[in-house]
């Protein structure tokens, strides 16, 4: 059962990133579009606590670290896809899992038997395949540092999420908990955004540096551009949240139910969904290496069907 679990967080979480590649090129302010992402996070996850009766306890803070680590993940993401290249972006962030493996075999003795790390083996193997094309090189490797930093951030994610399941932390108010940390985080963020372009305003007024500062303005900061309001780009990320919120319930129910390593793994397969996107929609071509590293994916998933329990 975890790995339905796993896929179906695949499925939301590469539906997510997707809506991250399109809103990271919007004239937008990223960090109010990430604090209504995370905002619905903690409206679904509250309603359901409520519910369903969940309990409150201390276990369920493990939520507020969750949070952190998801906040420099999500914000680490999202300003890679902006500066960087979408491909080697998305691929960095599907490689917690191999930090997982390592790491819950260190914490918690987590094995996994033959087939089981071939099966995972595979799916990674496939994972960097697909993105191993001639468009990738030492030259070219913009936004690499933002997606490592997200991939390590990811994986502190996922062992955090992990371990509230061994500590047997209801389901709903730990998400609640994580996501109102992390909404905080982001509004916080904004805040600073507004004021410090508020700074630049009375800077401007004040005489002297008119024509300089209106030349710096819009490269400052996406809250400069007239063409989304603050309303609009909250609303956005209200609804790109609900990905975010399935998804995160989803994985930690799989990590109750399975190896963090395995779960991670499968749920890297949402780089696939992005790529998927960047070929029909953006409309980048699908090299030999690509098609060879997805059908490898789908391989790595179907081995973990059969020998995964």
């Amino acid at each position: 059962m975890w790995l339905t679990y796993s896929v179906f967080a695949a499925l939301c979480f590469g539906l997510r990133g997707i809506l991250y590649h399109w809103t990271s090129q919007k004239p937008l302010n990223r960090n109010l579009l990430l604090c209504g992402t995370f905002s619905m996070g903690a409206i679904v996850n509250g309603m359901c606590a409520l519910v369903f009766s969940s309990e409150w306890t201390m276990a369920a803070l493990i939520g507020v670290q969750m949070g952190l680590f998801s906040f420099g993940a999500n914000a680490s993401m999202f300003k890679g896809f902006a500066v960087g290249k979408a491909s080697l972006v998305a691929i960095l962030t599907a490689l917690p899992s191999v930090v997982v493996v390592i790491v819950a075999y260190g914490l918690w003795q987590e094995k996994l038997h033959v087939m089981q790390l071939l099966a995972f083996v595979v799916i990674i193997g496939g994972v960097l395949l697909v993105r191993l094309s001639n468009d990738i090189s030492l030259r070219n490797l913009q936004g690499a540092q933002w997606g490592l930093l997200a991939m390590l951030l990811f994986a502190a994610n996922d062992l955090s999420g992990k371990w509230s399941t061994i500590m047997e932390a209801d389901l709903f108010p730990t998400m609640f908990f994580m996501f109102v940390t992390g909404a905080s985080c982001f509004g916080i963020w904004w805040l600073r955004d507004v004021q410090r372009e508020r700074g630049k305003r009375v800077l401007q007024s004040a005489g002297g540096g008119t024509v300089r500062v209106a030349q710096q303005a819009p490269s400052a900061s996406p809250s400069a551009s007239p063409n989304w309001g603050s309303k609009k780009t909250y609303f956005v990320g209200l609804a790109v949240g609900i990905t975010n919120a399935v998804g995160m319930m989803l994985i930690v129910t799989a990590f109750e139910l399975g190896k963090a390593g395995l779960v991670s793994a499968v749920t890297a397969l949402n780089v696939l969904i992005v790529l998927l996107y960047t070929r029909f929609i953006v409309k980048e071509r699908f090299t030999t290496l690509e098609v060879t590293g997805i059908s490898l994916a789908f391989a790595g998933i179907l081995l973990m069907r059969l020998f995964g329990s």
